[in-house]
């Protein structure tokens, strides 16, 4: 890999690979922000041209954006779910936990300055407790060193800095940086969201973003195409929420694995920008790679309300560009007829588990969930739209009117300090006020875990319903009896006002404070608001691109990274297992947030979570593994350890999609930094098994799946034909049993020529540098 900055002689720019004229861009910046920036649609409709001359076919909408931004349109191999993309990203998004571990591997790159506009963004570390201010303030106070490290290495690196506060991610990218036609790499399993605005906007994890940063063209499998055929038009209970939902239940949580899902067809044009946000947001539910709407009049709409009118109208002349061709190919095709469609809920404990409203009920009582509704909860990077919070307002104001409020506690996160200001000024908040509702900081909040829930004790079962995007066990208050159920903000709502489950508010009635029966009317809101958009207060901070940035050694919090060993050039012999995993086991399981956010800076005291829950397949238990060298039971975490300090190797052993949800490069790192080789499992999620090869690791597939049967918890397992690894060629695990017997199998691998130079280097990063060095 060559690293090259722009230079400029003779009227021509060389910029990261490209060589063309200005002409090339527009005279349109891709941001306020970024004014000395251009929209890149002139150099994508000429390299789509290229590849549509090498294709011989039309291409769809994400086809043509991805094609659009490849390194090398010219000569770079391309079949769908088969090659590997080197492509250059417009710009890349972090949010605060995971921006720390990015900057630090970017800081020990020794790079000065990122190469494509970045930003960080600090949501995730704001516990909810009392209510907005209050709880931002405490988060300023207890991450001030966390908050001051992202701040100063922002502006010394050239990254966009938006302070606690300021509102979740998702949303300002949508508000602030997202087009169509962008490609964005962002450090959050929900940065799909921006393909509301046309944009192809993928999960990564921060190695993938360092890579990026650092003037390194970004590697991505070829993903095939999933099509969604919309017709039709919503009305009534039935809301944008409801169409990724009933795509989830029929995709499932791995359905859309290394494929990215296209909307198309005329019911497109009936959904809202933000809408088609919502529907992009949770998509990262079914394990796709992104997913994208077509450029149309919602668009340009929010772009314009939004003050990007002149990127909206240059949008419109490259329109072509930001729609699919006539006659291209969907590897998969799914019809959803959205006069028909009907209200959903999904879940509890996976967010694939879908049930009609009128069916929710039922199998409520049939599977034992609690009825009672605990506790309401609106907003998020999913659904925190002022349309979304228009439409809540205008049922709980019905209920208002009635002498009624919430039954259950209802709770609102508004999705950026642009949302607050508007709702607030337009009368919203004082609504879900005098409703029972208490508004939330602009942050994740309960989403990811951050709620210091006090109603009901851990262990304790109970029925909470949100507007959020995922719902595994224990995700939002770390309760694993908690049954949590996603839906839009509109059924929320009804069912915070009707305290159960077993309540359909297009057909049940409710009882009024005076005795009277009455049925709430169908929602109303307004896409955008009518008097434009408060901005609130300014929370962003441009980067200087000098200063200092210090990490204290003592810190708790954060941890200057020393580099992964290299491979020794030997075949992994005799490892033990540290935990043979049964069933699911994501991100969440693997490395979990909630409390753990604010080690996310300091790899050794995060190490302390790993596979903290994750079922031991030999027990049946959480973090309870047995030692093979002492032969005592103990905690995950804690075993590790004591293999890594006697030099003992070790590797996981895990069932079906493993890794999936977030983004979560921690729970790649974490094994690593323990003295983890390998993670051998029946399938990945997509994001962590790149995470896993870029620090080093060996994520292996089972070639026959029912080989994760013949492995034993107290087996020790040998890794053979490293010596010749290659792509496409499997390699050997011998299993020895404690009878000495041998048990030969092979294991599938996705590496390539360049990842395959990462694991022998000891990760990406350490590749990255000696490739840097051989340079100077």
């Amino acid at each position: 890999m060559v690293l090259l900055r722009a230079s400029q002689f003779a009227g021509t720019i060389s910029v990261r690979g490209f060589h063309f004229s200005p002409a090339a861009f527009s005279n349109v910046a891709i941001s306020k922000f970024e004014k000395d920036k251009y929209l890149p649609y002139k150099k994508l409709e000429e390299n789509i041209k290229l590849v549509k001359d090498r294709l011989k076919r039309p291409l769809t909408l994400s086809e043509k954006i991805l094609y659009g931004h490849l390194d090398q349109p010219k000569t770079q191999d391309i079949e769908r779910g088969v090659s590997y993309l080197r492509l250059r990203p417009d710009r890349v998004a972090m949010q605060d936990a995971t921006a720390q571990m990015a900057m630090l591997q970017f800081i020990s790159s020794g790079l000065p300055k990122t190469a494509v506009p970045s930003t960080i963004h600090c949501d995730h570390l704001i516990e909810a407790q009392k209510g907005g201010a209050v709880d931002l303030a405490r988060a300023k106070d207890i991450n001030k060193e966390v908050y001051e490290f992202l701040s100063s290495a922002g502006s010394k690196y050239g990254v966009g800095f938006w302070k606690p506060g300021s509102g979740i991610i998702h949303q300002i990218i949508l508000e602030n940086y997202a087009f169509p036609g962008l490609l964005l790499i962002g450090t959050d399993s929900h940065t799909p969201n921006g393909g509301g605005l046309g944009g192809l906007c993928i999960g990564v994890g921060g190695a993938d973003a360092v890579d990026v940063m650092a003037d390194i063209p970004w590697e991505l499998k070829c993903p095939k195409v999933i099509g969604v055929k919309l017709t039709g038009k919503l009305s009534g209970w039935t809301s944008a929420k409801d169409v990724i939902l009933k795509v989830a239940d029929i995709l499932t949580v791995k359905g859309g694995t290394g494929a990215i899902v296209e909307y198309f067809g005329p019911g497109v044009d009936s959904l809202s920008a933000t809408g088609m946000g919502t529907i992009c947001n949770m998509g990262a539910e079914i394990g796709a790679t992104t997913s994208v709407f077509p450029f149309n009049d919602s668009m340009h709409k929010y772009l314009s309300a939004t003050g990007r009118k002149t990127i909206a109208d240059e949008a419109a002349k490259y329109k072509h560009v930001l729609t699919a061709d006539a006659g291209c190919h969907y590897d998969q095709i799914i019809d959803i007829n959205l006069d028909t469609l009907v209200p959903h809920v999904n879940g509890p404990f996976t967010p694939d588990l879908a049930s009609p409203i009128d069916k929710l009920g039922d199998n409520a009582k049939k599977n034992g969930w609690p009825l009672e509704v605990k506790v309401s909860l609106i907003g998020s990077c999913t659904n925190s739209s002022y349309e979304d919070m228009t439409r809540a307002a205008s049922i709980a104001k019905q209920a208002i009117k009635k002498g009624l409020k919430a039954k259950s506690q209802f709770v609102i996160t508004p999705g950026s300090e642009q949302i607050r200001a508007t709702i607030e000024r337009d009368g919203l908040s004082k609504i879900f006020e005098e409703f029972g509702g208490v508004v939330l900081a602009n942050a994740c909040g309960p989403c990811i875990g951050q709620w210091d829930r006090q109603d009901v004790k851990k262990g304790e079962k109970n029925t909470i319903v949100t507007s959020y995007n995922r719902n595994f066990t224990g995700r939002n208050d770390a309760n694993p009896a908690t049954h949590g159920f996603v839906t839009s903000p509109d059924i929320v709502t009804a069912l915070a006002i009707a305290g159960k489950l077993d309540f359909d508010p297009r057909t049940d009635s409710l009882t009024a404070a005076d005795g009277s029966k009455f049925k709430l009317e169908a929602p109303t809101g307004d896409q955008l608001p009518a008097r434009g958009y408060d901005p609130g207060e300014d929370t962003f901070q441009a980067p200087s691109g000098s200063g200092n940035v210090i990490v204290d050694k003592q810190s708790q919090r954060l941890q200057l990274l020393a580099p992964f060993a290299k491979w020794d050039g030997k075949d992994l012999e005799d490892a033990v297992i540290l935990i043979k995993v049964k069933g699911k086991c994501t991100t969440d399981h693997i490395s979990a947030a909630g409390p753990w956010l604010k080690y996310r800076g300091h790899l050794e005291n995060i190490s302390n979570n790993l596979l903290l829950t994750a079922v031991n397949s030999m027990n049946g238990e959480m973090n309870k593994v047995q030692n093979v060298t002492t032969g005592e039971w103990g905690a995950v975490p804690a075993t590790a350890r004591d293999y890594k300090a006697k030099g003992v190797q070790w590797v996981v052993v895990g069932d079906e999609n493993y890794g999936e949800g977030s983004s979560r490069e921690h729970a790649a790192l974490e094994p690593r930094h323990l003295g983890g080789r390998a993670i051998i499992v029946r399938s990945f999620a997509r994001i962590h098994e790149t995470n896993l090869k870029k620090q080093g690791m060996l994520p292996l597939t089972f070639a026959d799946s029912a080989d994760y049967d013949k492995i034993d918890g107290s087996d020790k397992i040998s890794i053979v034909g490293l010596k010749s690894f290659a792509p496409g060629k499997p390699l050997q695990a011998i299993i020895k049993k404690k009878d000495r017997k041998e048990v030969k199998i092979w294991l599938n691998h996705t590496f390539n020529e360049q990842q395959i130079d990462w694991f022998k280097s000891g990760s990406a990063l350490n590749r990255m540098k000696e490739v840097f060095s051989s340079r100077k």
